[in-house]
């Protein structure tokens, strides 16, 4: 169970992510430029004394997961985007993420941003101690399934501790069978994704998102010198280029890439190009409800 102390810190992420969800989901409009709402909902996560948990992700359309602009990204949402803003802050380690999605200008995606949401509240509704995995994806794929959807079977909400984003327990949004329970102490994201088209994403070209993979000599003293500003600044979480308060991080962060020091993640599609929507809320099992960190 996390001290009181450290269950303060949680509800600080949750909220500040919360709220910098709603700022993102409320700047969505035509002609707007995603680089503009990335910058926006990082600049005030950290206006509120928080650190960047990961890049703001903004995926459009079938893009489900991992794509966030680079500095020079020209693009703009256009009528009938689907748009999911999905940023996470953290305080002293402690994370709060999530996630919803919005569209430009039409109704045509309205039941299909409904299912992802949807489901997502069902799961909040009774995740617990004791609640399993197969409990969480049976519940998630019978209401997706129930909207004439189909749920993303390769992504997965997952397990959150200190200072690590994804760790331990994936969280499925169909049945897998896994009965592992989960235990009090624990914090959850649950993220359904729903989709019109196969129900399976693809990794597309490498993103502008990075982690850090290995520790080896780096001779370059300037890029010796970034890679140490990104382990104070960001720890182990993700983080790209643009969010990096620090000169030329661009260049610096290719050679880092280039000597296989830094990874980085794909840009996720659905297979047949089906659009997807997500919603995702940050949860603490404290007892047998759990206590959903990321409301508005």
């Amino acid at each position: 169970m996390l001290s009181s102390d450290d269950l303060t810190k949680l509800r600080k992420a949750g909220s500040v992510s919360a709220a910098a969800r709603d700022l993102g989901m409320d700047m969505v409009a035509e002609g707007v430029k995603l680089l503009d709402v990335a910058e926006e909902v990082e600049s005030y996560i950290r206006s509120k004394g928080c650190g960047l948990a990961f890049p703001c992700n903004i995926s459009l359309n079938e893009i489900a997961a991992h794509y966030t602009p680079s500095s020079n990204d020209k693009t703009v949402f256009e009528i009938g985007d689907v748009v999911k803003i999905d940023c996470g802050a953290h305080v002293d380690g402690f994370v709060g993420d999530t996630a919803g999605t919005v569209e430009v200008g039409t109704n045509r995606y309205r039941d299909l941003i409904e299912s992802s949401r949807r489901a997502r509240d069902m799961v909040m509704e009774f995740i617990g101690e004791g609640t399993t995995m197969s409990d969480i994806g049976s519940a998630v794929n019978s209401s997706i399934v129930s909207d004439g959807f189909v749920p993303v079977r390769n992504l997965t909400g997952h397990e959150i501790t200190r200072y690590n984003l994804h760790s331990g327990l994936a969280v499925p949004n169909y049945d897998d069978g896994n009965k592992t329970p989960l235990a009090a102490g624990m914090i959850i994201a649950c993220e359904p994704f729903a989709t019109n088209g196969e129900g399976m994403i693809k990794a597309g070209r490498p993103g502008n998102i990075c982690r850090i993979a290995r520790e080896r000599p780096i001779l370059d003293q300037d890029a010796r010198d970034f890679f140490e500003y990104v382990k104070e600044e960001f720890s182990t979480f993700p983080f790209c280029a643009r969010s990096c308060d620090y000169p030329k991080a661009e260049l610096l962060t290719k050679k880092l890439l280039r000597h296989g020091i830094i990874t980085s993640y794909a840009v996720l599609k659905e297979v047949r190009g089906g659009c997807v929507t997500q919603s995702e809320h940050t949860v603490y099992i404290g007892g047998p409800r759990g206590e959903v960190m990321t409301l508005p």
